[in-house]
């Protein structure tokens, strides 16, 4: 499939992208990410290392948006946890640096 990356044509294929992530050890994960096979890759890794191309080069949609064209399962940012309502005794003490006894 012809997917353009930073500009430039890639014709990318699913079983290409496997045999170019095969031996490639996952980075850690802190925003969106690219399952390929059983690993869970960050996004700016895989396009890396399918285009040959520097991070900078590109950005995460680009690569997210052609691996979701080639079957690829992608995952956006975590989704943050709601914020916890603290009662003005627990707010104080937090501000203070001490623990809060209850």
């Amino acid at each position: 499939m012809r997917c353009v990356i930073a500009r430039f044509p890639f014709d990318l294929t699913k079983s290409g992208v496997l045999e170019s992530m095969k031996g490639i050890r996952p980075e850690q994960v802190f925003g969106e990410s690219v399952i390929i096979g059983r690993r869970t890759y960050p996004a700016k890794q895989v396009g890396e290392v399918v285009t040959r191309q520097d991070r900078r080069d590109f950005t995460v949609g680009e690569v997210l948006r052609a691996m979701t064209q080639l079957g690829f399962t992608c995952r956006g940012l975590p989704q943050a946890a709601a914020p916890t309502r603290l009662n003005s005794f627990e707010q104080a003490s937090a501000m203070l640096g001490a623990p809060a006894v209850v």
